[in-house]
């Protein structure tokens, strides 16, 4: 008998590390799915590669974030500098208060290879294959990562994790937890999302930009 719950509960173990870990790429392919658009807030920490001799240099910002899927999405930081960061389906804006600077691009050329096409702008999972070679990461903090590195090696891109977490119903839709991207340069970049509303209504005009009067406006 002790054998055969021995052998059970190995099967139930292995059963369990086979589920988690697929679970990553399985929360994104429902997450891609399942969630046409949202809002959160976050919390952004950006840490530098130690130096030799020098403590590790962190800094914090914090902000929201709106998305209606595809190519549609902002990030407006609020502290500690106000900025914001909007595609509206066509260009790409990105709108610094404390210069009064706008640079836009186009957004085609813009946004393949990047965390926000992870998240917010691809359509479905098979445009993000296209671009992205993605795999499951360990579970860490109670979340299900996927590993995401661009097969583009042009970029300054490294590699991008994104943490879901499961809600408490089996059908429910994982929940966007955390971004977190590695560039080319060691520079690490954390985003954490809270208080996320799954196919949030938002209004028409959220991903509209128009540059203040006197901005520099910059078009790359």
């Amino acid at each position: 008998m002790m054998a055969m719950k021995q052998r059970m509960a190995s099967l139930l173990f292995a059963c369990c590390a086979a589920s988690a870990g697929a679970s990553g790429l399985q929360s994104l392919e429902a997450f891609v799915k399942g969630v046409k658009s949202g809002r959160s807030e976050f919390t952004q920490v950006v840490t530098a590669p130690a130096k030799e001799g020098q403590a590790t240099r962190a800094k914090t910002s914090s902000g929201s974030f709106e998305f209606s899927r595809p190519n549609r999405f902002k990030f407006i930081y609020r502290k500690p500098f106000e900025q914001s960061i909007v595609a509206d389906g066509q260009t790409l804006w990105l709108y610094d208060l404390d210069l009064n600077q706008v640079t836009a691009r186009k957004q085609s050329q813009a946004l393949g290879s990047t965390p926000a096409a992870l998240i917010a702008a691809a359509p479905d999972l098979r445009a993000l294959q296209a671009d992205f070679s993605l795999s499951d990461a360990p579970d860490k903090d109670g979340l299900q990562w996927l590993l995401a590195i661009p097969k583009s090696k042009d970029g300054q891109l490294q590699s991008v994790r994104v943490g879901f977490r499961s809600r408490t119903t089996a059908d429910a839709i994982p929940e966007l937890a955390a971004l977190e991207i590695l560039d080319s340069f060691g520079q690490r970049s954390l985003l954490s999302f809270s208080r996320f509303e799954v196919n949030a209504a938002l209004p028409a005009n959220s991903f509209e930009f128009k540059p203040p009067p006197g901005a520099d406006v910059i078009r790359q």
